[in-house]
């Protein structure tokens, strides 16, 4: 028999198909269709309609015309927006340095009483909003609070104001309590991060005489800058998605004067209706689309240019 006809009597193995891999994910599969994929596909076709004589009828784009060139709904759907660019703006610049610090800090190896800090830093996170927002009303408030009691004990009485009913600084002391409540996420990831660095790298820098804060910004928050740009863009989606601590704190009217108004609130209104506002669905389902647009444009961004950059850096 030659080798040609040996090779001809191979007979390829056939792998069994492994069904079991779609029978365990299908319950996942339909939870997530129902409770994301269907809701997302019914809200962006609800935004091209609208109801006309009592029926729904498709308008097209006309919903987005109305939310952009109608002078009422531009006013507020651009304050939304613009606070809602100052509450992830606050949260990039306060929550996130501060989680890394505070990361860099609990991953020195002689510090003790790690484990504590890092439970009374990340306890917070698991408060509900709810409870938060409650009790940060009852800390600031300038008639019953605690506030203004601690800051006489400083001798900075002088300083307090009531800041969650003043325009000019009620968005910033939401974001702040907002803040206080999720800081340990970036904390948490980023002392993972840390932790996950090999310990040649550390051993390397050493040897040069690489120690301290010098190793820290030269050699590992290079290698965390995944998970730092993972961390932003997690900020991102979540400011941008942000409603619930607005509304417990200012309620659904985001005052005073509509100052802490972000997306959310605005959807909620729009959508739902508050007080004598009547529910409009197809402005709603406009306000919603606008937002995933929003998020998706940023998420792309970040997958698409920031984090290819970033690549280098992994192990």
């Amino acid at each position: 028999m030659s080798g040609t006809d040996k090779v001809a009597d191979i007979v390829p193995i056939k792998r069994p198909v492994r069904w079991h891999i779609f029978v365990f994910m299908l319950p996942a599969v339909i939870v997530y269709s129902a409770v994301m994929v269907l809701p997302l596909i019914e809200t962006l076709r609800l935004s091209l309609y609208n109801t006309v004589d009592g029926q729904p009828a498709f308008v097209g784009l006309a919903n987005f015309k109305v939310l952009f060139g109608n002078p009422r709904w531009a006013h507020d759907f651009w304050n939304a927006l613009v606070n809602n660019v100052i509450f992830f703006a606050i949260h990039m610049c306060v929550q996130n340095p501060i989680g890394i610090a505070l990361a860099a800090l609990l991953s020195v190896p002689k510090l003790r009483g790690v484990a504590f800090y890092r439970t009374a830093i990340f306890l917070p996170t698991l408060l509900s909003f709810v409870i938060v927002g409650f009790i940060w009303k009852l800390i600031l408030s300038p008639i019953w609070g605690v506030a203004p009691w601690m800051l006489d004990l400083i001798g900075l009485k002088f300083l307090f104001a009531p800041w969650l009913g003043k325009p000019g600084s009620a968005l910033i002391a939401v974001s702040l309590i907002s803040n206080w409540q999720y800081i340990g996420i970036p904390m948490m990831l980023i002392y993972a991060a840390l932790l996950s660095i090999p310990e040649e790298v550390i051993e390397a820098a050493e040897c040069d005489g690489i120690t301290g804060w010098a190793q820290f910004w030269k050699i590992k928050l290079p290698l965390i800058l995944p998970a730092i740009g993972i961390i932003s863009i997690l900020t991102f989606v979540g400011n941008f998605n942000a409603f619930d601590l607005i509304y417990t704190v200012q309620g659904a009217l985001a005052g005073p004067d509509m100052s802490t108004d972000i997306l959310g609130t605005l959807l909620y209104r729009t959508f739902f209706g508050f007080q004598l506002q009547l529910g409009d669905r197809s402005m709603g389902a406009t306000i919603a689309t606008v937002m995933f647009l929003i998020i998706l444009a940023g998420v792309s961004l970040y997958l698409f240019v920031i984090q290819r950059r970033m690549r280098r850096y992994q192990f």
